[in-house]
């Protein structure tokens, strides 16, 4: 599979829940020089808030953090990426995934419903290069690169990029996303990762992924070890943070979504900090 023909998204963008995405914001976020955001949540297949946000911006893409195969229907979710696409060319990407066992109660062999959901993209005429998909594992990040641009994981470290980008070869698209928390203040960092990775610690796909990195059971049991945190969490100076995130690319991404964990009335200030030693704008 070829990458996105998208244009460029850049090598970071932001991530941020569906629902909490400001246009203003965006716009600003867009002048900062980030190449795309990332809309996180489980959205309805409508995707009717999507168009709104890139009517208010000018180049930026925008991307489904994801959508929820259990949820959201093929049908519908392809007419939304036609339409939107029409009305938008090239600024829309679908992120499609099977969530969360714990979540769904209609979760069944997740596997064979996340292929049957792709045989209906393309029966809808959705084109793979304009679709990634939520893997971790090795199975899913190999139909990833197989059925769309590739893959989108979450929660992840540098480590998981270099062996993802091996299993899935040179050609595929990854974008792993990454959180930050703008302090050097450790504990104060670490009390907010460990928020934020509180519903994570319940659910076995994260659990089981974060084993095959290496992490033992008490570092992965909840609260959440120090380790494990900062694996997943990137703090300390704006250098830190980037040097972080970078680490990312080196390892093999092509674009890194950064989840900034602060206040909103605080998160322009932390992106735009950040923006100069990530080398945008």
């Amino acid at each position: 599979m070829t990458k996105p023909q998208l244009g460029t998204y850049g090598t970071f963008g932001h991530y941020s829940m569906w629902q909490q995405l400001p246009a203003d914001q965006l716009r600003a976020i867009e002048d900062l020089g980030y190449g795309a955001i990332w809309a996180g949540g489980s959205p309805p297949a409508d995707l009717s808030w999507v168009e709104p946000i890139l009517d208010a911006t000018s180049t930026i893409k925008l991307a489904t953090g994801i959508v929820n195969i259990w949820t959201a229907a093929a049908g519908p979710v392809s007419e939304s990426f036609h339409r939107i696409d029409k009305a938008f060319p090239g600024r829309f990407l679908l992120g499609i995934g099977v969530g969360h066992p714990e979540a769904q109660t209609e979760y069944k062999k997740p596997y064979d419903a996340l292929t049957e959901y792709l045989d209906k993209l393309d029966e809808y005429g959705v084109p793979q290069d304009r679709r990634v998909v939520a893997a971790l594992g090795p199975r899913v990040l190999k139909l990833s690169a197989d059925r769309a641009a590739g893959p989108h994981p979450y929660l992840t470290t540098p480590e998981h990029t270099a062996e993802a980008r091996e299993l899935i070869g040179p050609d595929a698209f990854l974008a792993p996303e990454h959180k930050v928390v703008p302090t050097t203040d450790a504990e104060a960092a670490r009390a907010v990762g460990r928020k934020a990775l509180g519903i994570y610690l319940n659910l076995t796909n994260y659990l089981n992924n974060w084993k095959r990195l290496g992490f033992t059971d008490d570092e992965i049991a909840k609260p959440g070890g120090d380790r494990l945190v900062d694996a997943v969490v990137a703090y300390g100076t704006v250098d830190d943070i980037a040097a972080r995130l970078k680490q990312h690319l080196d390892a093999g991404a092509d674009h890194v979504p950064v989840q900034v964990l602060t206040a909103p009335d605080k998160l322009l200030d932390a992106l735009a900090a950040l923006a100069g030693p990530l080398g945008l704008k």
